[in-house]
């Protein structure tokens, strides 16, 4: 009988605790998108044809462009590069400095790469999506479209706070 009591007491108890329904930030689809076209075009003016994408805090593909001339493989080394970013919390290439112990591991997991070209995107001190870029000729001139492109639509970013 003493365990049944027991057992009854942890189900209330968990029950009570936790929520039906749970709210959270995530990016909608028309900030993904300006953020993915203000991304490529920078790269564009800078001489580079890249492949954008960005996905919201799950690492759903919420946005998708390929430069006419980028590469095939461009296309998923950006969404890789993003997810990363949503793994880790901060930007692939701090990962990247930061955990070069187990990047080749991390390499083999489905979805992700441990390089330098992905960019959260934070409202509100918490991420709702993240930007990865692939083309340029080195990961930190990927970031640096995708930063470009963070900074320009910046107010947009802020107001979302007040949703």
């Amino acid at each position: 009988m003493k365990k049944y009591l027991f057992l009854s007491m942890f189900v209330a108890g968990f029950s009570a605790q936790a929520a039906d329904v749970v709210s959270q930030k995530n990016i909608g689809l028309d900030l993904a998108t300006d953020l993915a076209m203000l991304s490529t075009k920078k790269c564009q003016e800078d001489g580079y044809q890249v492949s954008t994408v960005v996905v919201d805090k799950h690492g759903n593909v919420r946005a998708a462009l390929r430069d006419d001339l980028a590469a095939h493989f461009t296309l998923e080394i950006a969404q890789r590069k993003a997810n990363m970013t949503i793994m880790s919390g901060i930007r692939s290439g701090d990962f990247k400095k930061a955990r070069e112990d187990i990047r080749q591991e991390l390499n083999h997991i489905n979805g992700l790469i441990v390089m330098d070209g992905g960019v959260p995107i934070i409202v509100a001190g918490g991420i709702v999506g993240a930007i990865g870029v692939s083309g340029a000729p080195g990961g930190h001139l990927d970031a640096d479209c995708a930063d470009y492109a963070i900074k320009k639509l910046q107010e947009r970013i802020d107001f979302a706070d007040d949703d």
